[in-house]
């Protein structure tokens, strides 16, 4: 049975409850599987159900690597009806998780970034979209990560979509990949 959570406007609106697991508050989705992208689509979540989207891309690089370049875009549908760019003005990195778990801010030019090309490099970016970024009036309500073509680098896209508007037994809204 969906039960809408009671919204309160403030800064706790998506604070994580220490009593619940991830589970209980999150719905991880997997974009993209790990692999070299050429040809490759991630898939599309809908956020109708959830406030924010988490949109993570692990990479890990090998020897002479072309970076890939990162996109938002966002659709009206989970099949990439009206598709379109998503604006992207900040994300974060860390462009060398084995020395590191810090995250920095960047800029992002023109809604894309092409990842790190340093070999031997594992990295993990994560842009973070809230529902109301998106065209709404349009009725637009899904996004993906959009991943270029990269060189030696295999690429994972997740999302961890938070801020679930309906629980159903105490699980996050039951499905993001359906519209």
């Amino acid at each position: 049975m969906l039960r809408p959570y009671i919204w309160h406007l403030t800064q706790k609106e998506n604070a994580m409850n220490p009593n619940l697991s991830i589970l209980e508050q999150a719905k991880v989705v997997v974009g993209l599987p790990p692999r070299t992208p050429s040809t490759s689509t991630p898939d599309y979540v809908s956020m109708k159900g959830y406030s924010r989207c988490a949109v993570l891309i692990v990479v890990d690089n090998a020897t002479t690597v072309t970076g890939s370049a990162i996109t938002l875009k966002q659709a009206q549908a989970v099949a990439g009806t009206g598709e379109k760019a998503l604006a992207l003005p900040t994300a974060h990195r860390n462009i060398d998780t084995d020395a590191a778990d810090a995250l920095a801010a960047f800029d992002v030019t023109s809604d894309t970034f092409t990842t790190d090309a340093t070999n031997a490099k594992n990295l993990l970016y994560v842009a973070d979209v809230k529902a109301e970024d998106l065209d709404v009036d349009n009725g637009f309500d899904c996004i993906r990560a959009g991943a270029g073509d990269a060189t030696a680098a295999v690429l994972a896209i997740l999302y961890i979509l938070y801020g679930a508007r309906y629980t159903v037994d105490g699980q996050a809204s039951p499905s993001a990949i359906l519209d």
